[in-house]
């Protein structure tokens, strides 16, 4: 029984060989976000919590470019499994049209629509949080990172390409260059060190966009010098010529992959807007909360890229007892990293929040919502799991229904109407909402058990 679950060596060699450059560069992604958080966090309680609203927002961002990307990446990983480098090639061509396209489309609905999307989350007044400075440093931050969005894009293009042919290095020290020159920069324009001026909220938004280039800058002279290694590169820019099959194969499964990846992330930002109802104090503290998740949650989270890319691999080389067979071993992999880092995060919400320059109602909340999400940490490591292997074979509808279905059929009427219908405390307003993802678990767990996921999507595909 145990065999169906645990892996030998050569599983765990193949696992870890992907997922451990992944987490290397989310993990010090994520390790130098929760840094930039608590420099800003120093300056006050309204600048702390400005940058986290203009967060949200970018967060809805960074998720549709994950998510278009990603729609292209399922053809690019099983392009990959067949050894198809015209095909990887005509597929980084669409990630860089559709992705630079929908960034210049979202950079202006942020520069038009940012302050009145931003105040969106000063309708809770309870607490000593000022909601207009609030929001003045929530659009100064949108308006100065809206300049880093287009490297961004291109720079992810490259690097969700190079992870789709199971080569995650050079794009793992390119984000460690570019975390380190985001670190360097922050304490140098945050506080004015070194000569430099002290702009606070705008020198954080400088040096995340002077990194974006930075990261830019590496992987693409890394791409372009290494060709032997990434032979799809060799041509890439002679035409924009990408096969009409392919691209309405791409949008047939990408497209709603990126409404999936969009329509979640909005619907994890109403969930914040939810919560606000209860006050900026819970705004502060949600900030806290998952910042400082996204450092400890990395292991699973990267381990789940590397299972989509490995069971699309799997697929386009129509191994499909051996990806059904390693469903389960690759879901267990990840629950088990998950508790793991569950422990530690609980043993340190009582000791993260005194790290902040805030008030002591606004760090009791943020130790009661660690608590409370490191608890539901395991459940939420099997859902992503179960998440990535259901797209893996281009089961684009299912996956929806399977993340947007839950998050706006569940979780925000169940938020929204304790919110706004009823005075619970947030505490157990949020851990019933959290709670909630039991029920998702226990979908994810019948759809990989049933197998629809298992297919080849690229062999009827003309790359010529």
């Amino acid at each position: 029984m145990l065999e169906k679950y645990i892996g030998n060596r050569a599983f765990y060699s193949k696992m870890l060989k992907l997922s451990v450059p992944i987490m290397i560069q989310n993990g010090i992604t994520a390790f130098v976000n929760m840094l930039d958080n608590i420099m800003v966090g120093s300056l006050g309680s309204e600048e702390m919590t400005g940058v986290a609203v203009a967060n949200q927002l970018i967060f809805i961002f960074n998720l549709c470019i994950f998510g278009i990307l990603s729609g292209a990446g399922l053809f690019s990983a099983q392009f990959k499994g067949k050894s198809d480098h015209d095909g990887i090639r005509h597929t980084f061509r669409f990630k860089m049209i559709a992705g630079i396209g929908i960034t210049a489309a979202i950079m202006a609905v942020f520069f038009f629509f940012g302050r009145p999307l931003c105040n969106l989350y000063m309708q809770g007044q309870e607490g000593g949080i000022d909601p207009v400075a609030t929001l003045d440093f929530a659009y100064e931050y949108i308006l100065i990172m809206l300049i880093g969005l287009i490297p961004y894009t291109v720079a992810q293009c490259y690097a969700s390409t190079q992870r789709d042919m199971s080569l995650p290095m050079s794009s793992m020290v390119a984000g460690v260059v570019a975390v380190m020159v985001n670190l360097v920069l922050n304490w140098v324009l945050i506080f004015g060190h070194l000569g430099a001026p002290a702009l606070g909220v705008a020198g954080a938004a400088i040096a995340t966009v002077i990194s974006r280039f930075a990261e830019l800058a590496i992987v693409v002279l890394w791409t372009h010098t290494h060709k032997k290694v990434f032979p799809f590169i060799k041509g890439a820019y002679r035409s924009l010529y990408v096969p009409k099959r392919l691209v309405a194969q791409i949008i047939a499964k990408g497209l709603p992959l990126m409404l999936n990846e969009t329509i979640w992330a909005m619907g994890i930002a109403i969930l914040g807007q939810c919560y606000s109802v209860r006050g900026l104090d819970v705004v502060a503290a949600n900030n806290i909360s998952q910042t400082f998740l996204n450092v400890f949650a990395v292991t699973f989270r990267s381990a789940g890229t590397a299972i989509g890319i490995l069971m699309g691999q799997l697929l386009g080389g129509k191994q499909w007892d051996k990806a059904k067979n390693e469903s389960s071993k690759m879901m267990t992999f990840s629950v088990g990293l998950s508790l793991i880092t569950a422990l530690a995060f609980a043993l340190c919400s009582g000791i993260i929040p005194n790290l902040y320059e805030t008030s002591d109602t606004v760090r009791h909340l943020a130790t009661r919502l660690m608590l409370i999400t490191a608890c539901v940490q395991p459940l939420e490591a099997y859902v992503h799991a179960a998440y990535f292997i259901l797209r893996s074979g281009g089961r684009t509808g299912v996956t929806i229904l399977f993340d947007c279905g839950y998050v706006w059929g569940i979780s925000i009427p169940v938020a929204a109407i304790l919110s706004y219908a009823t005075s619970l405390p947030i505490l157990p307003l949020f851990a019933i909402v959290q709670s909630l993802t039991l029920l998702k678990c226990v979908a994810g767990g019948i759809l990989v058990h049933k197998g629809i996921w298992i297919r080849n999507i690229v062999d009827d595909t003309k790359t010529a």
